[in-house]
């Protein structure tokens, strides 16, 4: 009688010991192939890459010439877009850009590294770079966001000089709004041209940034989606990145940098991701009378973009060369 408890007792002990050696193996079968699938293995190789929303193709070529030389992206980024903040013909982005209703140019922006690490400003007044301000946030704070005059008096304290970003075109523009004071945001135009980019630099790391003066007319106070993490930009190193454009309030809504990332990461191509986030508004917001536009790049450095209307721009640069192409469209 012991000696047949003791067989079946080791009869039992060795099924056990197979089976969980067959799940064991199962398991890690299933998670290798859900990492290929979302292409986060280590041996993926990253093909160096810059991408922005618009036809900046002048802020793409100063990004890449960043990574062509061995740069890092975070440095690609932030160069890119200064020259989008400095020009006063943007009239969406930093000098220049079109005032809220009471005339004041009010600015937001964010930027993303490899690590996680995030900054950003919003409703900052009189500082041309708020992307550089929101690098110090990022790299001299223990904060992520700093808003309106505390955001001021952080730049000012960091060397930053402040001047009148509100030039004498939009001064004029502004000054006629004010005689009918009709607020309709316009598609595609002044209203929408926040400016976010996407870099992979040789390393194979991943950064971004994005920057706005926010709609033309706003509320005093309002803020955008461009300054907030996971809404108008979202980094994973191990995944890709994603920045949004349009209406603010849309994307903040449905968080939806972070949701092209997280679709990305669940094996979704970045085409396939972005038209995802927007259909995700269509189905619950009215969305005719406004645009969203998503741009994305995932770890092997494959481009995608989608939005609501016809229209939305973009820029991509690989190996040196300088493309402006169209986003597709739900409508």
């Amino acid at each position: 009688m012991s000696s047949r408890r003791k067989f079946i007792r080791g009869s039992l002990l060795s099924s056990f010991a197979i089976a969980m050696s067959g799940l064991k193996s199962c398991t890690n079968a299933n998670a290798e192939e859900a990492v290929t699938k979302g292409k986060t293995t280590p041996s993926t190789k990253s093909i160096p890459t810059v991408i922005s929303t618009w036809n900046n193709r002048v802020a793409n070529e100063k990004a890449w010439s960043i990574i062509e030389n061995g740069g890092r992206a975070i440095d690609a980024v932030e160069q890119g877009v200064k020259l989008v903040e400095a020009d006063p013909e943007d009239q969406s982005v930093g000098y220049g850009g079109r005032p809220d209703r009471d005339g004041n140019v009010t600015l937001d922006a964010c930027i993303m590294d490899e690590a996680g690490n995030a900054g950003a400003v919003c409703f900052l007044q009189n500082i041309k770079h708020p992307i550089s301000v929101a690098r110090k946030v990022m790299e001299d704070t223990p904060h992520v966001i700093l808003a309106g005059e505390g955001a001021l008096k952080f730049a000012l304290s960091e060397g930053f000089k402040e001047e009148d970003l509100l030039t004498e075109l939009s001064r004029n523009e502004w000054e006629e709004w004010r005689k009918t004071s009709d607020y309709k945001p316009k598609i595609n135009i002044e209203n929408h041209d926040t400016i976010g980019m996407l870099a992979i630099d040789q390393a194979g790391n991943i950064s971004g940034a994005c920057t706005t003066s926010g709609l033309a007319y706003k509320m005093q106070g309002r803020v955008g989606d461009s300054p907030i993490i996971g809404a108008g930009l979202y980094i994973d190193n191990e995944v890709g990145g994603a920045t949004a454009t349009g209406m603010g309030e849309a994307v903040l809504k449905s968080v939806g940098s972070f949701l092209v990332v997280e679709l990305m990461r669940q094996g979704k191509s970045p085409d396939e991701a972005c038209k995802e986030a927007v259909m995700r508004i269509i189905k619950k917001q009215d969305y005719k009378d406004l645009q969203v536009g998503y741009l994305a790049v995932n770890k092997a450095g494959e481009t995608g973009s989608y939005s609501i209307h016809p229209g939305f721009t973009y820029v991509v640069n690989k190996a040196s060369k300088t493309q402006t192409k169209d986003a597709l469209s739900y409508l």
